[in-house]
């Protein structure tokens, strides 16, 4: 087939596409199972089914909140990953855009509902209330490393043998393999004489790798062309590579830290990601900050540790879990009022902790330098609606508010973009995929169907290098980064009369325009309207700051230019008192007492 052509027709014996040029589909694209297909362990494969949260609680909860692994989980979107209303209604605008497109996604938001064959039909309709335990204990803590080494727990070797697919070394997209058997990896030596659960101690637990399996996620549907396009392939079919690199890329935050400074890492951060150690390399070093405690219960043998992982997995949606609250009840999700607003804490802290701000003046110019502190992009993950933006205030010699850029209506959560810097991937639809849909060529929040980046100015991270992003699928789009760059610099005009600037750098993981998008493309289900009336309800995911200074432009009354205030600038005011504006300070031009009052209220500043 030659994959330069996009063919459509349909041959409805067969069940199978042919796609030629020009020819518009009515939606959905009548994909299946097979195009989604993803190596690894399959459904109906496990010999002990996956264990609930609840069971894990009863050892590994319920005795200290600030360490315990299970109310931390159960206090993230890791454990509230197959409640997330955001999903839900995504989920319902993939399925009315690609029939069975949903099966990857419940792969990596319900494992456990998928691995017991519950993914089908593929909208999450047949969940039972085990499945909406998200990725939980258990499920986790039976992956197996899919790169065999003689350090990993001898069962492994026999699982990797026997897996009913090949083996994905380098996993995406939901692609992981779980002991068949409810052995329980850890990164600890527990003993021979330990007797709650059969265990395996699995370095596995502390590498990156394990993360890659849903942080890194891919549309299989379509293949990578020769000219750096994407186009679909032959549908009712697995992608024929399966290597992410030949997939689009929906998400690559694995991958950009894969090729970032961390990954030779440590990189010492002054503990600013919390935690026992400042050096940090992989995922968990950052997002399962270590700590001093026992993994169980004291009581049950718990061995006090010094590198004991956290089990929060902050990152940057700080508003979700309220949303959860609001839908569930807390017997169902063990969230509370407390617990939401420690969980929210720590992922503000997480985010102010991923950005460094400076200002300076360069000539009659405002510089924001922006300095990217994670192992990934800023942002990074999911790119729908997430993003951040500089807000410039400028105040003139009374304090009065004279210009603003990148101003933010909160009651109706609008952003103005056209004045600022908002960093942000935008994806979409190319040429082709716009006659194969019948949608409009260009920016687009359909994400399976969505083929082409039409921007991505994300700062990178700690050794950026422009080729090797770009073999990862994560290079800059419509933008451009130098090599080794992981800062970038934006300049304001300074308004006339403005005396000071008040910059603020802001973070938003859910846009408006998203929500509504979510809203109003939803034909199928009230899921959509469901969360707009959640977002509404729990403040409409509020811009957090994430960096926060301010900057003297012009000290009010320094009248000669010499930084300061003193008897030269006041000779200059009462020189042109009454008569001229040369000592305006206030605007509104004349010299009067107001503009003395100003001038002799700086008085001394900078002598």
């Amino acid at each position: 087939m030659n994959r330069s052509v996009v063919k459509l027709c349909a041959t409805a014996t067969a069940g199978t596409l042919l796609f030629a040029a020009g020819v518009a589909l009515a939606l959905p694209v009548p994909t299946t199972l097979l195009d989604f297909f993803q190596p690894g362990t399959q459904p109906n494969e496990l010999t002990d089914l996956i264990v609930t949260s609840d069971v894990c609680s009863a050892c590994h909860g319920n005795y200290d909140i600030n360490v315990e692994p299970y109310h931390r989980w159960a206090n993230s979107l890791m454990g509230q990953a197959a409640r997330d209303p955001v999903f839900y209604a995504c989920l319902d605008i993939a399925e009315q855009d690609a029939q069975f497109v949903g099966d990857v996604c419940i792969r990596c938001h319900s494992p456990g509902g998928w691995l017991e064959g519950r993914s089908t039909p593929t909208d999450g309709s047949g969940f039972i209330d085990k499945d909406f335990d998200g990725i939980n204990c258990n499920f986790c803590h039976r992956m197996v490393d899919p790169v065999w080494s003689s350090d990993n727990p001898m069962p492994d070797q026999g699982i990797l043998n026997n897996l009913s697919t090949v083996i994905p070394t380098n996993p995406h997209s939901g692609q992981y393999i779980v002991d068949p058997r409810d052995r329980r990896r850890g990164p600890y030596d527990l003993g021979m004489m330990f007797p709650w659960h059969m265990w395996q101690q699995s370095p596995f637990h502390r590498e990156a790798l394990l993360c890659a399996t849903c942080h890194d996620v891919s549309n299989p549907v379509f293949e990578k062309q020769p000219d750096g396009t994407y186009l679909p392939g032959d549908l009712d079919a697995p992608h024929p590579t399966q290597n992410k690199y030949d997939e689009f890329p929906l998400e690559r935050t694995y991958s950009e830290w894969s090729v970032s400074a961390f990954a030779s890492g440590p990189i010492d951060m002054g503990g600013r990601f919390g935690g026992n150690n400042p050096l940090v390399s992989s995922c968990q070093d950052c997002h399962m900050p270590k700590t001093t405690g026992t993994a169980c219960a004291p009581g049950l043998g718990g061995t006090e540790r010094t590198d004991l992982a956290l089990h929060e997995f902050h990152g940057g949606n700080t508003w979700v879990l309220r949303a959860i609250r609001e839908m569930y009840p807390d017997s169902e999700t063990a969230l509370s009022a407390q617990s939401v607003a420690d969980a929210e804490a720590r992922a503000l802290a997480m985010v102010q902790a991923a950005s460094d701000m400076e200002l300076s003046l360069q000539g009659s110019q405002l510089n924001v330098h922006i300095i990217n502190q994670t192992g990934h992009k800023l942002p990074s993950g999911y790119p729908e609606g997430r993003r951040i933006w500089i807000n410039v205030k400028f105040f003139d010699g009374s304090g009065s508010l004279i210009a603003e850029r990148g101003a933010y209506d909160a009651d109706n959560a609008l952003l103005t973009t056209s004045d600022t810097k908002v960093y942000e991937a935008k994806l979409g639809l190319d040429a082709a995929m716009s006659q194969i849909t019948g949608l409009p060529e260009g920016e687009s929040f359909h994400f399976a169907l969505n083929n082409v980046y039409l921007k991505d100015n994300r700062i990178p991270p700690r050794g950026f290098d422009n080729a090797v992003f770009a073999s990862v699928q994560a290079a800059p789009v419509g933008y451009t980064y130098a090599d080794g760059q992981y800062w970038d610099d934006t300049l304001y005009d300074i308004p006339a009369g403005a005396v000071s600037a008040e910059v603020t750098l802001y973070y938003q993981s859910t846009s408006r325009e998203y929500i509504d998008f979510l809203r109003d493309e939803n034909t199928t289900t009230t899921r959509g309207q469901d969360l707009y009336n959640v977002w509404e309800a729990t403040g409409k995911s509020a811009p957090v700051v994430m960096d926060h200074d301010t900057i003297i432009l012009q000290v009010p009354g320094d009248l000669d230019g010499d930084g300061d205030v003193d008897q030269a600038d006041l000779g200059i005011l009462l020189s042109c008192y009454l008569t001229s504006d040369c000592g305006d300070l206030d605007g509104d031009g004349d010299t009067d007492q107001a503009d003395l009052g100003l001038l002799l209220s700086n008085y001394g500043f900078g002598t």
